[in-house]
């Protein structure tokens, strides 16, 4: 497979592009200026997306998105005829489609299957050392990801647009989630019935699908006291999940201060929402950080393992803590020794991530 610069695609002949991102939450929302940049190159263009079906939320309604196909995780437990038949739905709405340009964004191996079976004119994904020649022989255009980091994540899928001859303006290049009408009319309620005004309070989401990446409940209450003292109103949000209503209990149980707390009660799109209502965010690398930077809102974000080269809040005012006594960081491992607790995070003090807070709090 050929790197050269010569192969650029002809978009004027490109009627319909899939953008292709099967990851997880943040993932999918920070590929969402791959859409913008492809349709404003080619406005002519019908761009759809395929994503797994729980993300979806962090790309519909995406104002250059034509149509949006999922992958539904839970087909794999259905009986296999039950299984066949789904797969068979999407494969022949996506057929119907007629696709010129496939854009995979990850390793995926879907990826290589979609670009034989759709008989795209051209395809263009990562290439990835490790990839077999059937990954190779399945795209005409691959293109390098680093090594080792060193750029974010919305720069390394743009590559894959820049791979096939288009190269994004900087002014093209935003994180787009629409909340919606009826998520901003849900948040608006929940604002109102408990004495919230809009940037009348900070949004604190402490947790993370990966506990790992949390800091300790004993950090988000000593910060929660901090900040009433000095007349601050929290909102607290987490995702309707065991380990992550655990740790909003463990935070409540240290706090002496009375918090709005949402936890368990907000899609995704809520979410969004109540993000853009807000006069700051503050989190832990993880989803909601990234939808509370697409939304505008100043952020906080404490990094631990993960690296902030590549997952910091993009493109809004922010402030990024984390540990400068170790050096091992970002390791990227699951805690430390694998333990499910990561130092660099834990041993973070609150005056460091009040400090963050002070700054970007408004005068």
């Amino acid at each position: 497979m050929s790197y050269g610069p010569g192969d650029a695609v002809d978009l004027a002949r490109v009627r319909r592009a899939l953008v292709v991102k099967l990851r997880h939450y943040g993932d999918v929302l920070l590929a969402t200026p791959v859409i913008a940049v492809l349709k404003n190159h080619a406005p002519h263009a019908q761009v759809d997306a395929l994503v797994y079906a729980d993300t979806a939320d962090m790309v519909s309604l995406h104002p250059a998105l034509e149509r949006l196909h999922v992958v539904d995780r839970h087909w794999k437990s259905l009986a296999l005829p039950a299984r066949a038949a789904a797969e068979w739905r999407l494969l022949h709405a996506l057929r119907e489609r007629s696709y010129d340009l496939l854009v995979h964004l990850s390793e995926h191996p879907r990826g290589a299957w979609l670009a034989r079976v759709l008989g795209c004119r051209h395809a263009v994904a990562p290439d990835h050392p490790g990839k077999a020649g059937y990954w190779r022989r399945s795209f005409t255009h691959l293109y390098r990801l680093p090594a080792h980091g060193g750029r974010h994540r919305v720069e390394l899928d743009l590559d894959a647009l820049r791979r096939i001859g288009i190269q994004p303006f900087c002014d093209e290049r935003s994180v787009v989630l629409v909340p919606g009408t009826e998520a901003d009319a849900r948040i608006t309620e929940l604002l109102a019935a408990n004495g919230l005004s809009d940037r009348g309070f900070i949004h604190l989401h402490p947790a993370s699908r990966w506990q790992f990446k949390c800091w300790t409940p004993e950090g988000m209450a000593a910060l929660i006291d901090r900040l009433h003292e000095v007349g601050e109103r929290i909102v607290l949000s987490a995702a309707p999940e065991q380990r992550e209503i655990a740790l909003v209990e463990a935070i409540r149980t240290r706090t002496r201060a009375p918090v709005v707390d949402l936890t368990g009660k907000l899609t995704l799109k809520m979410l969004g929402a109540l993000s853009t209502r807000a006069k700051l965010f503050v989190g832990v690398d993880s989803a909601p950080m990234h939808i509370a930077a697409a939304s505008g809102t100043p952020v906080v974000a404490l990094f631990g393992p993960s690296g902030e080269t590549e997952w910091s809040p993009w493109k809004v005012k922010h402030r990024i803590v984390a540990s400068a006594e170790h050096r091992c960081r970002p390791c990227g491992n699951d805690g430390c020794g694998g333990g499910k607790v990561s130092e660099c995070l834990t041993t973070i003090p609150v005056e460091q991530v009040l400090d963050a807070v002070n700054e970007l709090l408004p005068r």
